[in-house]
């Protein structure tokens, strides 16, 4: 009778481990698991310019719930989401007017930037409208610009994340290569003006990884993840000249920021 009593006594004490495991354990374990709160900072390929579907309410800062800060806080449910990149920011607009959400309690940051800085927007306009030489003496100017000045500006930009979310894990995202070099395109810039368009992309991401390695950032590579949809690739997750919003050219599409950026953010948060 004893052993009996023992045996169900021992039982009991199993099952009720179980269901602390199976039950309110796990809903501790998620509770514990789940993101705290998520600032989404940056300039249009962080907003989502070229997406479409733009909040009215964001203005000029064409943010979309198609961006790629909104779906992955669609998909995470972090505490808090606060979404103040803006199409056009350079530096000295995420520092005069992106921070204020930030706080000891945040939890993640994203960030593009370093791109309207370095020139993006008249280095692109030059290569279309101008000759080959006068664009890739446009380009050198951005790439020794990347090289000279860029660095301290994203050094201001990172140290006020850091100083204003101290405990916050840090993604730097860069920036995809525009072109598919021998692609399908058959018109437009020359194969030499696309290649160094490319190679000035790459040169901006190296530059920005190791200042966000410096700070102890993590940095999200996406030109694996849109290679193969760059312009000029015939399945391409980038607008190439639009010249019905003139704006959204050499943006990422919705199909970019779910595909190209979202993947990226993902696999690093």
């Amino acid at each position: 009778m004893k052993l009996s009593r023992f045996a169900a006594f021992s039982s009991s004490l199993l099952l009720a481990a179980v269901a602390a495991l199976t039950g309110s354990g796990a809903a501790h374990a998620a509770q514990q698991a789940a993101p705290g709160p998520y600032v989404a900072l940056g300039d249009s390929y962080s907003s989502g310019l070229g997406a479409g579907a733009y909040d009215s309410a964001s203005g000029n800062c064409k943010r979309t719930t198609r961006a790629y800060p909104a779906r992955w806080a669609a998909a995470h449910s972090p505490s808090s989401f606060h979404f103040t990149a803006c199409s056009g920011a350079r530096t000295g607009d995420v520092l005069a007017g992106q921070l204020g959400p930030l706080s000891a309690a945040t939890d993640l940051v994203s960030i593009t930037v370093g791109g309207n800085d370095a020139g993006f927007s008249d280095v692109m306009t030059t290569c279309v409208l101008q000759s080959e030489t006068n664009c890739i003496n446009r380009i050198n100017e951005a790439r020794r610009y990347v090289d000279t000045t860029l660095p301290g500006k994203l050094d201001q930009v990172y140290s006020a994340i850091r100083s204003k979310a101290p405990a916050a894990h840090v993604v730097v995202l860069g920036y995809p290569r525009f072109y598919k070099l021998s692609g399908t395109c058959v018109a437009g810039l020359s194969e030499k003006e696309r290649s160094a368009i490319n190679s000035a992309a790459d040169h901006l991401n190296s530059a920005t990884a190791k200042r966000a390695a410096d700070h102890g950032f993590t940095f999200g590579d996406v030109v694996p993840t849109f290679t193969g949809h760059e312009i000029c690739s015939g399945s391409a997750w980038l607008h190439s000249v639009n010249w019905l919003n003139i704006a959204e050219s050499y943006h990422p599409t919705s199909a970019g920021q779910s595909g190209g950026y979202l993947p990226v953010l993902k696999a690093v948060a």
